[in-house]
């Protein structure tokens, strides 16, 4: 299905219930906080380097000049390495974040519907998927910097479609990054405020697992993504059960 279609899906795809989506994004999790959990894992190994671009850099810093980080302001240098390589951090983490991202959303898929297939969790490792993951990055950024630039309030309007970006990427892979980010908005513009209160309330509850030693976190971290499955499969749904739904469906061929 080509954008065109898709867009047309989404304005005729019914309202969005909030309740709803809770309800079945809590069963979900009772069936994928392994897979989450894993998720996060690898998530958090592969970003690894792009930490150690910022990292490594000061650690030479303060080995090179002890005193570096005691003045009352930073050195000139050292700040300007940081602003030129911070953008290439948050940019390699947006990457991986949206490839691991659409993974799991495929696993969400498996696990909902009960369809048989091994879990794949590097599946949009592969190239052309990384490609557009590295576009749907650039994206990103530039809309939290444009966020961030209107008073910090336009964060909140962007994080809605910009949360969306991996879904549309699992199960649209006709679609280019900049298609994506089109039918994202489109999506997210018609649901704006359905989907940021499952933003802000699941996010919350996800982080109750801070109570559980800190550690827990790690097993309640992916709650908070799983709502956009269900705004994805309620509003578009998916060929399985499109007969169902009622509404426009795609193929995620």
């Amino acid at each position: 299905m080509n954008l065109e279609q898709l867009k047309a899906a989404i304005a005729r795809s019914p309202e969005l219930s909030f309740g709803d989506i809770f309800s079945k994004s809590t069963e979900l999790f009772k069936k994928v906080w392994v897979q989450g959990l894993v998720t996060l894992l690898l998530m958090m190994v592969c970003m690894m380097p792009f930490y150690l671009i910022i990292y490594v850099p000061l650690m030479l810093t303060g080995m090179a000049d002890p005193q570096a980080f005691q003045q009352e302001e930073p050195p000139v240098g050292m700040m300007i390495v940081f602003f030129l390589l911070y953008p290439i951090l948050i940019l390699g983490v947006l990457t991986i974040s949206n490839s691991l991202m659409a993974s799991f959303y495929d696993i969400c898929k498996r696990k909902d519907l009960d369809e048989m297939g091994a879990e794949q969790y590097f599946k949009y490792f592969k190239k052309p998927h990384l490609q557009k993951s590295f576009v749907l990055g650039l994206y990103g950024l530039g809309l939290s910097i444009l966020g961030m630039l209107a008073c910090g309030l336009g964060m909140f309007y962007v994080m809605v479609p910009v949360s969306l970006f991996p879904v549309f990427m699992a199960f649209n892979q006709e679609l280019s990054a900049k298609e994506i980010v089109s039918a994202s908005f489109a999506l997210g513009n018609k649901n704006w405020l359905t989907i940021f209160g499952l933003i802000l309330v699941c996010g919350f509850l996800a982080n109750l697992g801070l109570i559980l030693c800190i550690v827990g976190v790690y097993f309640t971290a992916m709650f908070a993504k799983i709502p956009m499955y269900y705004v994805y499969k309620d509003s578009l749904g998916f060929t399985e059960q499109g007969a169902e739904t009622g509404s426009g469906f795609i193929s995620n061929s």
